[in-house]
């Protein structure tokens, strides 16, 4: 006997997870049984199926099938079930002219519905269909919704021009919609009716004024002055969206005089007290616009504007507060005195979130004056104990921005001081940094801050900045820091341990000064140091290291005047934004540029944005290189070694004498009894004993020149194959020059110059101002089974003027010089 399934196994599955086309199909009949029902209910059934529709095209089912269903089941008074069906048919029909044209006549019917909801919510749609062919069919409802009775769809009317002319401009004006638009702007009762066809006149004149004087000579009667008043006398009855277009429309217009700035002033006076914050601030810039060139009267704005903008910061949600504070922050830095006593409204509150607050510190930065310093570095301070460590960590930079602008510098340093002893690593990090550029600014406050930092163990200190800094006063005050020589050795004996290049280029420097005033103790450190310096994968850490030696063999006396000049006082740091920038900033005022903190074509312009440029492994997507038969460069190595930076073998057998217990090691340069303030500069020595000190094996020679191959041959199908198994040799980010940007107009101008110097492009690829391209070259004088392959991958990015390089090579000790020739060859061409 057969079993019936359970009652709830039987139950449909649910809207947002449809069983297959059968579903689809189901709805197909069930709509097509209720097309033209009138029975009572019938609505809601058609409601439940509109729903399920709806659902199914929201997560990417397709029903466009149910179109002509979906079309005669809207034949109904019901408002609710018109919205789904004109959702329904924008959705499908911008894609599929074909069943757009089903949706007119529906369309159009409704147009002339005795709803003046279903009148305009058909106009909408039958405008936001965007298909080209069917404008015609457009011209006869957006008249007759021009000239309705119902404000709604006049309103409607008023935007659906704009849609037409984004369409087909040329049937816009052929209707005559423009003047149209401008009678009813000037004359209809409605303010959203006015305020809607002054956004679409606005639109369609801006656009057309490059084509034509006329549509100029129309774009200026729009700012004509009694256009103006109208809309200021009016603008009490807009909503606050208008007020704050028309606030911005105003602001284009150019009074004649002064008694014109007053008069319009004057009129919007009251908005200032508005409730909202966009009406407040568009009130504002239009009021700084007006007086720029008015100096006693523009500082008398900003006595005005104060109130209101601090009032909006405290009674505001988060989001408003720190849109306005953006804003006061902009007017703070023009003009510091005048928001000085108010300083206390800046304070930070336990309920902000961290944006606000951060803010709000740079805010008092700004207003900190003489006479405000001492209760906001008190304020500050309490931050630094707060759980909230970012807060923490932006209150110390904080205070230290406020020494450096010399306010109360005494009581500042000595907070400060006290900030090492609370001995939290992020307080002692923070607080390492900014002591080092107050003794920059005041080394007359050395010998306190010195004694404090003295007894501050660096394997505390985990933060690369923190610890640079720490580096940087170990070797400035060496002569002051009795440990200092001890403290560098430890560091450098830990070299492997520091990732950091930041820190190791600062460790080099310091170990330099300190053994050029204490010699004796720092002599081991310096071998050790220098012999690290040079075996190092970073760049700027090996050529660092090599500067130093050379400079000390050649003169020590040299050395010293080079690293350790005589020093004057830094007056004043660099600002990260220049005054230009500034006021582009301010000419944009009430516009993201000022939460961003800079002018919009940063952010808007597509060259001024960081591209995202990203290549696969693989190279079969890009273009082959200028040549067809692309052949590979080897190179020959001359003998050839840099007698500037190692020892010959004889030289070495020479540096090693026998010592008492028939030992070989280097000579020691000093005798370690001596005094350990004997400076370097009166000792003779030899620095490659010094750095003999330090090394255990000497390293290779590394080979000056490469001599590449100018006849290379190489298949794409190869180069891949030892791009994916070769390891990365080096890796590293270039510069590039303005006149290199101007050179690299197309890939191809890069490719002919690097042609020249026997390095050939396999594929290259990208637009400006991104551009990605595969390189290969060859030793010379090698047979072709077995000669030493470099390919190199070069990412170019001219927006951000850098170049990224990743060179691998068949022979790994040549890398590196492969590595100087191919970027002296990109030098000549402007990237370095």
């Amino acid at each position: 006997m057969r079993m019936s399934p359970p009652a709830h196994s039987q139950r449909s599955p649910s809207p947002s997870q449809p069983s297959g086309k059968g579903e689809v199909t189901d709805l197909k009949g069930q709509l097509r049984q209720l097309a033209g029902s009138r029975a009572p209910g019938s609505d809601d059934s058609k409601r439940d199926l509109f729903k399920k529709v709806i659902s199914y095209m929201t997560i990417g089912v397709d029903v466009s099938s149910l179109f002509s269903e979906m079309v005669m089941c809207s034949a109904t008074s019901d408002i609710v079930l018109k919205k789904m069906c004109y959702l329904y048919v924008g959705n499908y029909a911008k894609h599929n002219p074909d069943l757009a044209l089903l949706t007119i006549n529906f369309l159009q019917r409704d147009c002339k519905d005795q709803d003046p909801m279903i009148r305009g919510l058909a106009l909408r749609s039958l405008c936001s269909l965007r298909v080209t062919n069917l404008v015609e069919y457009l011209v006869g409802p957006l008249a007759s919704g021009l000239t309705d009775r119902n404000n709604y769809v006049k309103t409607v009317a008023t935007i659906g021009v704009l849609k037409l002319y984004h369409i087909s401009a040329s049937t816009c004006f052929d209707s005559d919609f423009p003047s149209t638009l401008k009678h009813l702007m000037l004359n209809d009762p409605d303010p959203q009716v006015v305020a809607n066809c002054l956004s679409s006149l606005q639109e369609i004149w801006s656009l057309e004024a490059s084509k034509s004087e006329e549509a100029l000579s129309e774009r200026e009667a729009l700012l004509s002055k009694p256009t103006i008043y109208y809309f200021l006398n009016r603008i009490k009855e807009f909503s606050e969206w208008a007020q704050c277009f028309v606030l911005d429309f105003v602001s284009k217009y150019v009074p004649t005089d002064s008694n014109e700035i007053f008069d319009i002033m004057n009129l919007l006076e009251d908005r200032l007290q508005h409730a909202n914050g966009a009406v407040v601030l568009a009130t504002i810039k239009l009021f700084l616009q007006l007086t720029l060139s008015m100096t006693d009267v523009h500082q008398q704005v900003y006595e005005r504007i104060k109130a209101p903008l601090l009032t909006l910061v405290s009674s505001g949600s988060p989001e408003q507060s720190y849109a306005v504070l953006g804003h006061l922050h902009l007017l703070v830095m023009r003009a510091p005195m005048l928001f000085s006593s108010d300083y206390k409204h800046f304070y930070c509150q336990y309920i902000d979130p961290f944006y606000v607050k951060k803010l709000k510190l740079d805010m008092l930065t700004v207003v900190a004056n003489e006479s405000n310093t001492y209760e906001i570095v008190t304020e500050l301070c309490e931050y630094v104990a707060n759980v909230d460590i970012p807060i923490a960590r932006e209150s110390i930079r904080a205070v230290g921005k406020i020494a450096l602008q010399q306010y109360d510098v005494n009581a500042i340093v000595d907070r400060l001081l006290q900030f090492l002893e609370m001995e939290k690593d992020y307080v002692t990090a923070e607080t390492l940094v900014l002591v080092k550029d107050l003794l920059r600014k005041y080394p007359q406050w050395s010998h306190g801050c010195i004694a404090v930092v003295g007894n501050i163990s660096s394997k505390n200190i985990q933060e690369p900045k923190a610890k640079s800094a720490l580096i940087w006063m170990l070797g400035e005050y060496a002569e002051e820091m009795q440990d200092a020589p001890y403290v560098l050795e430890s560091l450098v004996d830990n070299w492997d341990d520091e990732h950091s290049a930041e820190v190791r280029l600062h460790l080099l420097t310091a170990v330099l000064k300190c053994f050029l005033r204490r010699a004796p103790e720092t002599q081991k450190a310096l071998g050790a140091a220098l012999a690290a310096g040079l075996a190092d994968f970073h760049q700027d850490v090996h050529d660092r290291a090599l500067f130093y030696y050379r400079i000390l063999k050649r003169d020590v006396s040299l050395a010293e005047r080079v690293v350790n000049p005589p020093k004057q006082a830094v007056s004043v740091f660099a600002d990260t934004q220049n005054n230009e920038i500034k006021d582009r900033i301010f000419d944009e005022f009430n516009s993201l540029s000022v939460l961003y903190q800079k002018p919009s074509y940063m952010f808007t312009d597509k060259e001024h944005r960081e591209g995202q440029f990203a290549f696969s492994e693989e190279i079969g997507n890009l273009s082959t290189g200028i040549e067809t038969a692309i052949s590979v460069v080897p190179a020959e190595m001359v003998e050839a070694s840099d007698n500037d930076l190692l020892l010959g073998s004889s030289e070495k057998e020479d540096s090693i004498i026998p010592s008492s217990n028939g030992s070989a090691y280097n000579a020691p340069l000093y005798d370690l009894s001596s005094s350990s303030s004997t400076p370097a500069s009166q000792l003779n020595f030899a620095i490659d004993d010094l750095l003999g000190l330090g090394l255990t094996v000497a390293p290779e020679p590394i080979p000056a020149t490469l001599k590449l191959n100018p006849r290379p041959s190489l298949d794409p199908a190869t180069f891949q194959q030892k791009w994916r198994q070769l390891p990365v040799s080096v890796s590293q980010d270039t510069s590039i020059t303005p006149q290199g940007v101007g050179a690299l107009t197309t890939p191809q101008v890069l490719l002919r110059h690097m042609q020249g110097h026997c390095i050939h492009c396999i594929a290259s690829g990208g637009q400006a101002p991104n551009f990605k391209f595969f390189f290969f070259a060859q030793k010379a004088e090698e047979s072709t089974t077995s000669s030493s392959t470099y390919l190199v991958e070069c990412i170019v990015n001219l927006s951000t003027r850098k170049a990224q390089l990743k060179i691998k090579a068949d022979d790994q000790t040549t890398s590196m010089a492969f590595s100087d020739l191919f970027q002296s060859a990109l030098s000549e061409f402007g990237l370095q």
